[in-house]
């Protein structure tokens, strides 16, 4: 009879330990380890439970082609590549109350036809009904299950037989093969694997929600997004009512990707035109607005990119900027000083990406000067020009990708003027007016 012992496991990564450590020798995290209690399997039940399965050919191997089950949610077939695949483990992580629960009930209440089983751990039968209620949509295909054991819902699940399974959450379940509590890192890994070995032998799709730790990252071991197939980031600022569905790995499709939603009193609303939420209406023009074309993944969207440029009071200019690299802020101010002779040593600096959205992409750089030198020369810029181009550190305005889909973009949206680099590709069939320019210096003379 195998013996039970006590190990020291750590939170982070799942290393164990015979004895308590201060820090983790292989994440590097501070008191991350936990005692718990680990039954070791015996040899002899590891040969009894040994998997029947026999190596087959490659060639032998039928690749039949499984269709993806379509949802509802536009955003969300876009986020997984198409569609839900049979049988694949899908992670979605997220801060407490960002909407993760709302946006997977409102899923599968509005896809007809999908018979789901929604296992919660935290919520009651009853708590979950008066979201439902709150959502104002309705499934009679939708079972409802509070319940934390492993072994009980895979029962209910072969009594059910849905088409669609989602746990809310990892966190919350516990399986009778390990001792240790619930949410810790062996429970956490054991009852992934006893739900993924399920899943893929019976090609159930499966939802899984996960909670994330102060620095942003999903709880457990990072073992955890290595089972899964989808990882996905359902982020969002309190302060603002859109969400954004971030892809983070994919094995049926691109990590690009994205979708937004915005949070309404009566569920998530899936927006298909991004640039809404994204660019203020005003009335009249202000100096220091320039809109720009942004792409993530396959999808471009106009973002407002808002510029202060004033005298500085105090001895030491101020440099902030909110949603953009404050480096490559202070890298455009230095090519603007040397290549243009602006001087912006002596002026306080403030930029902000409207709408609280966090930007990457470098084809935002133009719009960035544009609205710099705006506000610089204290001179608006017509609300029908938007830019789209990457600048270099020796002045010029180096080309940028999938033109062609931001200029569409631009043109759909009633933009008249698009600003791209010289030295793009020729464009074909264009609705706006294309200026292209080579350098900064020639930039502003256009512009101004």
């Amino acid at each position: 009879m195998s013996k039970t012992k006590t190990v020291y496991i750590c939170q982070h990564c799942g290393t164990n330990s015979p004895k308590w450590m201060g820090k983790c020798n292989n994440c590097g995290a501070w008191n991350s380890f936990v005692e718990e209690l680990v039954e070791p399997k015996s040899k002899s039940a590891a040969v009894v439970n040994a998997p029947k399965n026999k190596p087959q050919l490659l060639e032998e191997i039928s690749s039949e082609n499984r269709q993806r089950t379509i949802t509802s949610d536009p955003e969300l077939n876009r986020v997984l590549g198409g569609g839900i695949v049979p049988g694949s483990l899908i992670l979605i992580g997220g801060e407490p109350g960002i909407g993760k629960s709302t946006l997977l009930l409102q899923i599968v209440l509005q896809t007809k036809g999908l018979k789901t089983l929604y296992v919660s751990g935290e919520e009651s039968e009853q708590q979950l009904k008066m979201r439902a209620d709150r959502i104002k949509s309705s499934n009679a295909e939708v079972f409802v299950y509070t319940e934390t054991s492993v072994e009980s819902i895979i029962q209910q699940v072969e009594q059910v037989k849905p088409h669609l399974l989602v746990i809310d959450s990892i966190q919350t379940l516990e399986t009778a093969l390990i001792e240790s509590a619930a949410g810790s890192v062996s429970q956490i890994r054991e009852a992934t694997h006893v739900i993924q070995q399920y899943a893929k032998r019976h090609h159930l799709p499966v939802f899984i929600v996960g909670h994330i730790t102060k620095e942003g990252t999903i709880a457990g071991p990072k073992l955890l997004e290595h089972m899964v197939d989808t990882v996905l980031q359902f982020e969002g600022d309190r302060n603002y009512n859109y969400r954004i569905l971030r892809t983070i790995k994919n094995r049926f499709g691109s990590t690009a990707e994205l979708g937004i939603y915005e949070m309404r009193g009566d569920g998530m609303r899936a927006v298909t035109n991004p640039s809404e939420l994204l660019i203020t209406q005003r009335d009249e023009l202000v100096s220091g607005v320039a809109i720009g074309i942004t792409m993530e993944g396959m999808r471009p969207f106009l973002i407002e990119v808002q510029a202060l440029v004033s005298p500085a009071v105090y001895g030491t200019p101020q440099r902030s900027a909110t949603g953009y690299d404050l480096r490559r802020l202070g890298m455009l101010l230095a090519v603007l000083d040397k290549r243009c002779g602006f001087r912006f040593g002596a002026k306080d600096v403030f930029l902000n990406i409207a709408g609280g959205l966090r930007v990457e992409d470098p084809a935002v750089d133009l719009a960035v000067v544009a609205a710099l030198l705006s506000s610089y020369e204290d001179t608006a810029i017509s609300n029908k020009y938007c830019f789209s181009g990457e600048v270099g550190l020796s002045g010029e305005i180096r080309a940028v990708n999938k033109v062609e889909q931001r200029i569409s973009e631009a043109a759909k949206l009633g933009y008249e003027k698009v600003y791209i680099s010289k030295y793009n590709q020729k464009i074909s069939g264009s609705q706006s007016e294309l200026a292209k320019v080579k350098t900064v210096a020639e930039f502003y003379k256009m512009l101004f």
